[in-house]
Formats: structure tokens, C-alpha cells, sequence
């Protein structure tokens, strides 16, 4: 009841609620006498009333270092301070202060629910591949080019004289839509075009005082805001406060929604978010997303999330626009797919939708069903432009406006008889348009004439228009929707593929720009996880300079703050839906890249500065001492790996060789170096760690000063470039170039890695065991002889002559076997043909065919290029041999204690290497995959669409007829089609099931993924994941493939007038994982929701966000090793629990100072489903590394920090949440996640410890 009574705020409520709370306390500390030491809360803490404002410390996060002050997190008192509202009156907040309790009284969270829970589909009247499988996709109506046929006359023309359907209500909105970055660069565009519309329009709408306008890309705006003139923002705060100009959506950029990982996507918005509410405090309600090449249901469940009214879509498969315009549906709920088997559906993640029901956003193709009639209504007349609507447009006079104002009417509502509420949103508009007054002029003016004389016979039209904004459209469908039943339809799934057919009256599909350039798209993720790891070790430094008063540090960090904002910023830019895609012009993507390497570049260095200041004991007074593994010469360069520096460590010996046996004696005299692995994932994970060293006579020492007893010392191989030794040598000069470095090797290990920590190993040199960590080598001709050396003699003279023994090939086929599995690649090609997993007693189990295929297909000139996927018609074979062409074959087997693997060579174009593990952990379940593609210049490969695929006998096969359920099993099913299914990520957030449809080939059964996909029949599921945006497919039963570049010599008439030649090397990386699913799966009713296993779900982390590896140069600075910690442990109190992700710890800037850090962060955390069920065998369960539980987020404390306070928040952290758990929340403890659920938190640091 008092909940109730507080939401409705009642004022005389809260004051008699506020008496009552007050006596209540009077009496409870009368009755306990003095407050004592005893235990009287709950916990056994004493309880502590303090006054003073809302920002009272958090008893959840507090610490003070393992210092006495240290106060630990306690079990919730009755929630009398949970229901608190913000205001400005000081009240009570209690904090619990308490001697540390021992680590086992944790705070379990009654609401988390089951560690194992199993998600079901949601409810909705629409499933998008149920209806998707249905469509006619070669309708009467292509040629024409329009849906509108005589069915939807007649129904509108009983519309008509139908007395119950409300009136006609027209909103005309003015939209010009500016992308960052497509034919011209986003600065270029800026200056041409942006800056100009966004002047216009301050000064246009002063004096036309009912025109309205919106605004989306909010990088554009921000570049303007600095340069403009303080009398011009004024106007636009005006303009934006009176509601004329609505900005919609308010991301950095309109994203794409295929390739875009969650992380840039959510983080574009809040940068976007977070400008808007420093700099015109303002909050968007409304979307707009127009131009992404297809829609996924991953940016509504963020938008909704962010507290969003409803958004708008435009392109989508032309069979879907004609199925919404025939059930009038445009208009839906979009649902999130998944909901809990116990859990009704959840309105987190819902948005209201808005689908424009015609082809594009331009005046011609959207005021009505007929371009050729709408061509007239785009009024722009530019003196030198010569364009189909400067032609046939004229402009509105006293004689015609009678007549041009029926034809526009008759258009709009044939646009708004598409819906049961005869509202119609009226977009007047297109590409960078109003950036000339003229134009502006043209179009307000003629439009003005036509609604004012539409509006001055009301009754004869009985219609409703004005200008407005889609907000006015939403609120104007809600009213006319409240009574109406059945009300607004809901739909789940998502749009992909999209495929438009008004270009050429044939269906295109767009699914080339899925993989298009993957070397940017690998630019992107590698920014994104630098920016994370930067993010979150910022935010911890920053704060502690602060609460330990290091006034230099803080200096710095504000200083460099700046580096973090360009960050976000371009790694935003980039998230743009002509930028991640590929489809801009080759310079414009060069610029993108410049941006992305620049702050690539800078947040190692940020990293480096952070991890500076929390490794130091005390005062920090080294600076400048770590330094990246990875040398970036320039952004179209693979970045290179470098050695460690290995300093003579003498002065350090003692040091060093403290608690150490053995080899002690010899490693005093040689040298030493140390490394650091920051582990920025908030669970334990063990990775896989290599490291360059120059002698291979080394060990390597955990930060406890032990030594691994598991090491592998590889070669490093040389693969010189054909270039280098003069152009044009033919194939046969390439032979004999690969070698065995003699100057670099490759150490191996396993590292395991606290939870958001830093982890200090050192190298050492070992004279006496290495020799048993050497791998053994298999190949032919691929070591110098001892004669051929290329290192001058004293270099090798400490080593014994070559370091690894090459053996030659063994005749038949490879196996490369750990005691999980067995694998077997074919002894002619190298390649993988069968994976043999063992059970419990190691005995073989039936193989399992997994057959590795690298081809290609060969693009239809001029209908594949950047946006665009089209196998050519004209061949018999759609696909073609790629690998033929390459005669200098090589394969390489590497075997050693931790890692056995294959590589296959196939000239400059391919290098392909397939490794299992022994390290009797999780990871031996998994195959890792890595391939080297380089499409050499031009015009080799050309007008090649490469692939890899793997071809399984799992039987994947969608076997019921409406495509339910791919898991059921086989009855009889002759006459039905056996299509494969499989499932596909969508921005690593959420999966999505793909059956097969056989009417639109190979193009429109490619999907977009960025983490991962999977097939499974009732027995077995094969997971690939990877590491950046690419296309997927399953178009044949048991296979699975994955596009991995493309090189298409022609445009493909979308715009961008070139096509894509500038492939680069690219290195791919893969994990491959075999499950077993729990016995014979039948169909379950409700359908399940398919998710990763948890082992999938780990692998997929630490895949995107590996550990960075920064070495510690103390050959300046011999004493620096005795002043850094050897571990540094950033969540002290433990792990985030196993599903429970970090997706970032973001810094806020200070609202008035907005180049510099304020003492708030955002904590976003992402609880990632996955399936309890799936494993890969018992034994190799994570419960090690990460024991599954159902108490919740426990005791979080982030480094030695103390917390102010802690609010729900919206996604993006401009407005707070009324949450379940309230406003203030004073533990980290009480939140509570559902599965897939996303949720953010504004964390307030205290200012001292």
C-alpha cells in the first residue's frame, strides 16, 4: 500500500507516511535503550541512522582496502529507506557499518531466480519466419513495381462510406536525412551540406512559425553546436522546446542493425543520449531508422529500454510491405523472441512500430501508392538540377490548387486506408535535403498553401493535416487505438533479409554487405574491445586517484579524458549503417579506418596509463613503464606481435628467485622480464596465452613466483612476401619460403585469470628443462640448414644448432588427438574431415563427419557488389575453385605438450590452421580455427564471394510444416522438403532460428551474424563462433557456412558507384564446439528459445574481449618490480555470476565541464542467457571456472572504491527508472536481472576513502 501511495506522490500521503516512518523509529531505538555494539539488525550489524542528504554512503560497495574501515555488504534491513523517492529534503538513509563478515555470508537475491532455467518463445498474433516461409516472392505486381491492385481500391473505397471509421488525420513531416559518411566523407559532408540545413532550418522556422522538422544524427549536430553562434543555439533549444524539432532516435548515428555488435550499439546511443541531455536537455522518445538494409528486433528491445514512446522503420523485404498493407498491421508491438517457462511476457523490450508501407524515404516513394503522382509533390527547383521531380513538379498557384490538393489527398488517404486508425505519417523529404533557402522556401511554402486550403473546407474533405513530428503520430494512433479491439497486433523475429524490388522490378537481396570488407569490420571489434578494457580500467584509476587525493594522477586522467570521448565517438561513427556495412566509397572508408586506428592507438595508451597507477603499492611514482605486445604500424596493417625485452636481472635476483627451486641457480645470472595480462571480462577465465620471446630457452612464473609446469615453445614461422623479392616472380619462385624464425619464438601457455584483474608473469631463462617444452615440427623443407643460417654466429652460439627438429609428413592421413577427442584431416589437402569425441573412458565414440570446404562463388556482374549478394547466373556451377589455382601447397603439423596443430598453406592467398588443446580443462572440448585470407591485387579473384564451409552429418532439418521446430522427431515426411535449419546470432545479443526457404536461393538465405550460429539435430549441436560481422548460411542439410570475403569488380547500382577491390589480409578467428544435447529432444509446447551453452557463451567472451598483454620495461627502472603488485584484483569480493556480462563501466563527463570525467559511471551488466542442457561432456564442465548459482550479483565492490549512490536507470542513463528495486539502491546485491536482460546503473564514487 505505502508503495502505491509514494508513486501516486501524493503530498499529504508522504507527509503522514514520513510522521509514521519517523515515530516507528522513535520507538524501536527507545525500546533498544542506547544504541550498543550488540547485534540488533538483522545481519548482527549494529544498525546506524545517519541524517544528512539521499547521497549517503552505500553500505554495498564500500572498502576501504583491507583496511579496518573496510565496511562489508549486509543482508537487507526491511526495506524502509527501498521505497524512497528522490527530493531535495533530508532524510534518513541507513547504512550498516560492521566489522568484515566472514566470506560466506553472502547476500543471496530471492528474485534472481534458477541458476538453470530454460527460456520459451514469446506470445505474439505475428512470427516473422512463420509468415516470411508463406510469401509469394515472385508477385504479379514486379513489373509494376507497386503492391496497389484492385483489392486494395475496393477496400478503400468501402472505407469510404464506411460511417464508423474515424475521420482522416494527416501529419506531414519535413526529415532531411544526412548520413555521416557515404560518397563523401563525414567532414566533407558536413561542410557541404549539414552545417547549411541545420542553419537554414534555426532561422527558416523562426519565420515560418508551424513548420516542423526532425533531426536524428546527433554527431552532425554536435559538430554544428560547437561552431554555431550562441544566438543560433538559442533558437534551436526553442525550436526543440517548443516541439517543432524533434530529435528522434538521438543516436551518434543511425546504426546499422546487421553487423553491429551490442556493445558500439548501446554505446552510440548513450554518447548520443548523454550529449543531448548536457548540451539542449532534452530526451528522445521516438526512433528513426529509416535506412539500415533491413531491421533486427535487437535496437527495439534498446529503444524501449531507453524508455522510448515508438519507433519507425522503412526497409524492409518488399513481400513484407505488401503483407502489412493487406492485414493493415503496419502499426505493431515488436516483442522480444524469448520470455522465462515461469514468467508471462515481459513488457521489458516492447516497442510500438511503426513500418512506412512504401518503398523508400523519398517524397516520390512515400506520400501514397503511386511515385509517378507524388513525383509532382516534391517542390524542389535548385537553378542547374535537373531531376525527375524538378521536371514534373509545379509549383501550387490560385488555379491549381483545387485540384492538386484532391490528388495529394487522394494519395494520403489511400496511404493512411493501409490502417485501421486512418492516421498517416507523411514523411516530405530525403538524402540531405533543405540545404539551400530556396528549397526551403519551395517546399514549406507550396505545402502551406495546400494544407491551409485543405483545412478551410474541413467538412468537404472531412480530413485533419498539419505539419508535425512522429511523436504527434504515435500519440494521435494511441488515442484512436485505446478502444479499439483487437488493438495494435504483436510481432517477434526481425527483418533480415531485406530485398528491394523498385529498383529494377526484380528482387535484389541485401546480403552482400553482411561480410562486405571484413578487414574494417575486424578494425571495428578490435576499437570496441580496446574501448571497453580502456573504459573500465578508467573509470576504477580515475576514482581511486580521487579517493586517495593524487592530484597529478587525477590531472592526467582529466587531461587524456578526452582521448576517451574522440573513442566513443568514432568507434559511433563507425556503427553507421554506410560505414560498418562497407558501402561507402573506398577513400571515405580509409577516413573511417584513420579514425578507428588513431583511437585504437590511443586507448592502449590509456590502458597502459590506468593499469600504471592500480599496479603501484602506494604513492605512483613510476609512470611510462608498460608498453602493448602489439606494434601498430598503420591501420591497413595487421598489428604485429613483438618480443618481450628481457633485461639482466642481477640487482633483482633476490627478489626473483624467492620461493623458487631448482632451476634458481642458473636463472640469477641470465636475464628476466615481466608481463602483465589485464583480464577486463568480470568472470575467471582460463585463455590460452602466447607470447614472443627471443630464446626459446625459457620458463614462465605465475604472479605466486611459481613455475608452469605446462609450456610450449613454437616456432615462429617466416613467411616472406612475394613483393619483396621482385614483382611478377611466377608460382615456382615462391617455393621455399617459409622458415623457422631465428630470432623469435613463440612461448604457450595456460593462463588463469582472476575476474577483472591484473596478472604480473615472468619470464625467465631455463637452460635445463626446456628442451621438453619444444614442439615437435612435421613438414617438408621448411628449416634452414645449418649452413644457410641467416643469424650471425654469436647470436646462435648459446643455442644448440636448430632449436626444432623438422620431421618429414608421415604418409596418410593427419590425426591430431587430446583426451577428448580425435581429429582427422585428409593427407592430400590438409583440411579436416572427421571430429571423434571420447566418452567418459576415453573410448571412441562414433565419428562425426565435419568435413572443412573453402570455395567460392562467382558474382553476377553488376547484381553483387557492396550491398548486394547474387550468384551468377550465367554458370552452370554457382560455385568455384578457388584453391586450384595455387600449386605451392604447403601443410605444417606443430605438436607439443599444450597444443597440436595443422596448417595449410595455399600460396599468398590462404593460410589455414586448425589447433585442439591439452590442458585438461574446458578448453580441450573446443577446436580453434584461424585463417589468413589475402585476395592478392587485382585482377586476381575477381568477382569471388569466399567461403568456408563445414559439411556435417548432423541432420538439421525443419520437419513440420509450419517450420516450428527443427528438433522433433522424424516421422513421415516424403512429400515434405527437407530444409535445413539453423540459428543465427543478432548483434550478440540474442539468437534467431533460420529455416531455409528454397523459392529465393542461396542470396536470401544468407544472414548477418557477429558472435556466432549454430546447427543441431536431437543429438548433437555444432557451434562456430567468431569474431566480427559476417554472412551465414545453411543452405544444404549438415552444412554450415561462413562468407569471408568478397572482392566484386562492378557496382551494383545502389548508390555508391564503385565497386570493392581493396581487400587487405585479413586474419579470422573461429572457435568450434561439439555438444551433446540432452537425450531425444522432442518438440516442447510452448516452443523453446534456442541460446548458446555456457561453455559457447564463455568462449564467445573471451573471443571478442581477450586478455591484453602489456610488458613491464624495467630495464630503465631495476627497482620498479619490488613496487608492483603482482596481482591486482578490480572486483575484490568476487565474480559477476556466469551469465551475468559487464558490458561496460563507462564514465560520465561532467555536465558542465563536458571535456572532463565527473565522479558518476554508467554500469551496464547483460545477463546472457544460455541453455543448461547443452554441454560438451561432463568432465569438462566449467564449474571451475565458474560454478553456476542462484543468489545473485552478491557482494560486488569495484577495487578499493567507495560508492555515494547507486540508481536504476534507463539504458542510456538520462532518465531514472522506477525499477523493481526503486530509485536509490543501496547494494548492488538487491538487483535483480532477468535472463537476456540488459539494464544500466549511474554509479556515484565518494569522493574520499
Amino acid at each position: 500500500m505505502s508503495f502505491k501511495l509514494f508513486r501516486r506522490g501524493s503530498a499529504r500521503c508522504i507527509g503522514l507516511l514520513s510522521a509514521f516512518v519517523t515515530i516507528l523509529l522513535c520507538l524501536y531505538y527507545i525500546s533498544i535503550g542506547q544504541p550498543n555494539p550488540a547485534p540488533i539488525s538483522e545481519t548482527g550489524a549494529p544498525s546506524v541512522a545517519i541524517r544528512g542528504s539521499p547521497f549517503n554512503a552505500l553500505s554495498g560497495f564500500s572498502v576501504g582496502g583491507g583496511s579496518s574501515s573496510m565496511i562489508h555488504q549486509q543482508k537487507q534491513h526491511t526495506a524502509v529507506v527501498s521505497n524512497q523517492k528522490r527530493s531535495s529534503e533530508t532524510k534518513a538513509v541507513e547504512t550498516s557499518e560492521a566489522p568484515e563478515l566472514q566470506p560466506e555470508e553472502v547476500y543471496a537475491n530471492s528474485n534472481w531466480g534458477d541458476k538453470c532455467y530454460e527460456l520459451i518463445q514469446s506470445n505474439t498474433n505475428i512470427t516473422a519466419s512463420e509468415e516470411h516461409s508463406r510469401f509469394d516472392f515472385q508477385p504479379e505486381w514486379m513489373r509494376s513495381k507497386e503492391y496497389w491492385d484492385r483489392g486494395f481500391e475496393e477496400r478503400f473505397d468501402a472505407q469510404k462510406k464506411d460511417k464508423q471509421r474515424p475521420p482522416l488525420k494527416i501529419i506531414v513531416v519535413p526529415h532531411s536525412h544526412n548520413d555521416p559518411g557515404w560518397l563523401k566523407t563525414f567532414t566533407n559532408y558536413f561542410q557541404s551540406d549539414s552545417r547549411q540545413i541545420l542553419n537554414l532550418l534555426v532561422t527558416k522556422m523562426q519565420e515560418y512559425t508551424d513548420m516542423t522538422f526532425i533531426w536524428s544524427e546527433i554527431s552532425f549536430l554536435q559538430l554544428w553546436w560547437d561552431q554555431a553562434h550562441p544566438t543560433k543555439q538559442r533558437a534551436l533549444k526553442r525550436l526543440i522546446d517548443a516541439g517543432r524539432i524533434e530529435i528522434t532516435t538521438g543516436g551518434w548515428v543511425m546504426t546499422d542493425e546487421a553487423n553491429v555488435h551490442i556493445y558500439p550499439m548501446l554505446d552510440q546511443l548513450i554518447e548520443g543520449h548523454q550529449w543531448l541531455k548536457n548540451n539542449l536537455n532534452v530526451t528522445p522518445k521516438v526512433g528513426w531508422s529509416i535506412d539500415p538494409f533491413g531491421h533486427g528486433s535487437t535496437v527495439p528491445y534498446l529503444l524501449s529500454g531507453a524508455n522510448f514512446e515508438g519507433t519507425i522503420i522503412q526497409r524492409i523485404h518488399y513481400a513484407w510491405k505488401q503483407w502489412f498493407a493487406r492485414q493493415q498491421s503496419g502499426d505493431f508491438i515488436w516483442k522480444p523472441y524469448w520470455r522465462s517457462r515461469n514468467g508471462k511476457d515481459s513488457e521489458t523490450g516492447s516497442l510500438l512500430t511503426h513500418n512506412m508501407p512504401f518503398d523508400i524515404y523519398s517524397i516520390k516513394g512515400s506520400c501514397g501508392p503511386h511515385p509517378f503522382i507524388c513525383l509532382n509533390f516534391d517542390f524542389r527547383k535548385i537553378p542547374g538540377e535537373y531531376t525527375e521531380y524538378s521536371v514534373k513538379a509545379q509549383f501550387i498557384t490560385d488555379d491549381n490548387l483545387e485540384s492538386k490538393a484532391q490528388l495529394l489527398l487522394e494519395q494520403y488517404s489511400r496511404t493512411a486506408s493501409l490502417f485501421p486508425h486512418n492516421v498517416a505519417l507523411i514523411p516530405v523529404g530525403d538524402d540531405f535535403r533543405y540545404n539551400k533557402d530556396r528549397e526551403v522556401d519551395q517546399q514549406y511554402q507550396n505545402y502551406k498553401k495546400l494544407i491551409d486550403h485543405i483545412m478551410a473546407n474541413k467538412r468537404l474533405y472531412n480530413a485533419d493535416i498539419r505539419f508535425g513530428t512522429p511523436s504527434d503520430y504515435f500519440e494521435a494512433i494511441k488515442e484512436r487505438m485505446k478502444d479499439r479491439t483487437p488493438g495494435f497486433p504483436s510481432f517477434k523475429g526481425d527483418f533480415f533479409v531485406y530485398s528491394d524490388i523498385f529498383s529494377e522490378g526484380r528482387p535484389a537481396y541485401w546480403s552482400g554487405y553482411f561480410t562486405t570488407r571484413p578487414f574494417y569490420k575486424l578494425l571495428s571489434s578490435e576499437l570496441e574491445h580496446q574501448l571497453r578494457s580502456a573504459e573500465i580500467v578508467f573509470t576504477l584509476a580515475y576514482n581511486t586517484a580521487r579517493q586517495a587525493k593524487r592530484e597529478n594522477a587525477i590531472k592526467i586522467y582529466e587531461k587524456n579524458y578526452e582521448l576517451i570521448i574522440n573513442a566513443r565517438r568514432n568507434l559511433g561513427l563507425f556503427q553507421h549503417h554506410d560505414a560498418i556495412t562497407g558501402t561507402s566509397k573506398a577513400a571515405v572508408m580509409r577516413d573511417y579506418a584513420m579514425r578507428l586506428f588513431e583511437s585504437t592507438q590511443n586507448m592502449v595508451k590509456m590502458q597502459e596509463s590506468c593499469l600504471e597507477l592500480l599496479l603501484q603499492k602506494g604513492q605512483p611514482r613510476n609512470h611510462g613503464f608498460l608498453l602493448s605486445e602489439f606494434e601498430r604500424d598503420n591501420f591497413n596493417k595487421l598489428p604485429r606481435k613483438m618480443p618481450i625485452q628481457m633485461a639482466n636481472g642481477d640487482d633483482s635476483t633476490p627478489t626473483v628467485s624467492a620461493g623458487e627451486g631448482g632451476a634458481g641457480g642458473s636463472a640469477s645470472t641470465g636475464s628476466v622480464g615481466s608481463f602483465v595480462l589485464y583480464n577486463s571480462l568480470a568472470q575467471k577465465r582460463l585463455e590460452i596465452v602466447t607470447l614472443r620471446v627471443q630464446h626459446p630457452n625459457v620458463k614462465i612464473l605465475n604472479d605466486k613466483g611459481v613455475e608452469l609446469n605446462h609450456i610450449q615453445i613454437n616456432p615462429v614461422w617466416n613467411i616472406t612476401d612475394t613483393y619483396e623479392q621482385g614483382l611478377g616472380t611466377s608460382v615456382s619462385g615462391t617455393v621455399g619460403r617459409i622458415r623457422t624464425s631465428t630470432r623469435q619464438f613463440e612461448v604457450m601457455f595456460v593462463a588463469e585469470l582472476e575476474p577483472l584483474s591484473l596478472t604480473t608473469y615472468r619470464v625467465q631463462v631455463d637452460e635445463v628443462n626446456f628442451k621438453r617444452n619444444i614442439a615437435t615440427i612435421y613438414c617438408e623443407d621448411c628449416t634452414e640448414t645449418t649452413t644457410a643460417a641467416v643469424s650471425p654466429a654469436e647470436e646462435t652460439e648459446a643455442l644448440p644448432a636448430p632449436v626444432f627438429q623438422a620431421h618429414g609428413k608421415p604418409e596418410g592421413d593427419i590425426q591430431l588427438e587430446n583426451p577428448h577427442m580425435r581429429l582427422l584431416f585428409d593427407e592430400k589437402s590438409g583440411f579436416l574431415k572427421t571430429i571423434t569425441r571420447k566418452n567418459q573412458k576415453k573410448e571412441l565414440l562414433k565419428p562425426l563427419q565435419c568435413n572443412i570446404k573453402f570455395a567460392a562463388y562467382r558474382s553476377a556482374q553488376f547484381h553483387s557488389g557492396a550491398y548486394l549478394f547474387k550468384t551468377d547466373p550465367e554458370q552452370s556451377e554457382a560455385e568455384k575453385e578457388v584453391l586450384e589455382g595455387y600449386t605451392d601447397m604447403r601443410i605444417i603439423i606443430t605438436s607439443g605438450p599444450i597444443a597440436s596443430d595443422v596448417t595449410v598453406i595455399y600460396g599468398p592467398f590462404l593460410a589455414h590452421t586448425v589447433r585442439i588443446f591439452n590442458t585438461r580443462t574446458h578448453l580441450d572440448a573446443a577446436i580453434y580455427v584461424e585463417n589468413d585470407i589475402d585476395f592478392e591485387p587485382p585482377p586476381k579473384n575477381r568477382e569471388t564471394e569466399l567461403f568456408m564451409r563445414l559439411v556435417t552429418n548432423i541432420d538439421n532439418i525443419a520437419q513440420v510444416p509450419q517450420q516450428r521446430d527443427p528438433l522433433k522427431e522424424p516421422s513421415d515426411t516424403a512429400t515434405m522438403p527437407e530444409l535445413p535449419v539453423f540459428y543465427s546470432d543478432q548483434n550478440g545479443f540474442q539468437y534467431h532460428e533460420r529455416i531455409k526457404v528454397p523459392a529465393i536461393g542461396i542470396e536470401g538465405n544468407y544472414f548477418p551474424i557477429t558472435s556466432g550460429a549454430f546447427i543441431q539435430d536431437s543429438r548433437l549441436r555444432l557451434t562456430l563462433l567468431t569474431t566480427h560481422a559476417q554472412g551465414v548460411a545453411s543452405y544444404e542439410p549438415g552444412q554450415l557456412e561462413v562468407m569471408l570475403d568478397r572482392r566484386t569488380l562492378y557496382d551494383d547500382y545502389r548508390g555508391m558507384g564503385e565497386g570493392v577491390v581493396d581487400s587487405r589480409l585479413t586474419r579470422h578467428k573461429f572457435w568450434l564446439l561439439v555438444e551433446d544435447l540432452p537425450g531425444g529432444q522432442h518438440v516442447t509446447q510452448p516452443p523453446s528459445y534456442k541460446v548458446l551453452s555456457q561453455q559457447a557463451q564463455h568462449l564467445a567472451n573471451n573471443l571478442r574481449y581477450p586478455p591484453n598483454l602489456y610488458f613491464v620495461s624495467s630495464l630503465e627502472q631495476p627497482e620498479l618490480t619490488a613496487a608492483l603488485l603482482p596481482l591486482v584484483r578490480l572486483l575484490p569480493k568476487g565474480a559477476l555470476p556466469c551469465d551475468v556480462h559487464l558490458t561496460t563501466l563507462r564514465t560520465l563527463s561532467d555536465p558542465e565541464l563536458q571535456l572532463f570525467p565527473s565522479a558518476s559511471a554508467l554500469l551496464v551488466l547483460h545477463r546472457q542467457g544460455f541453455d543448461c542442457s547443452v554441454s560438451a561432456g561432463r568432465e569438462l564442465s566449467m564449474e571451475s571456472v565458474c560454478p553456476l548459482s542462484s543468489k545473485g550479483l552478491g557482494n560486488v565492490q569495484l577495487g578499493r572504491l567507495t560508492l555515494h549512490t547507486i540508481e536504476a536507470t534507463s539504458l542510456t542513463g538520462t532518465e531514472q527508472k522506477p525499477s523493481k528495486e526503486s530509485f536509490h539502491i543501496r547494494s548492488l546485491a538487491e538487483v535483480s536481472l532477468e535472463p537476456m536482460e540488459l539494464r544500466t546503473f549511474n554509479l556515484t564514487f565518494r569522493s574520499e576513502v
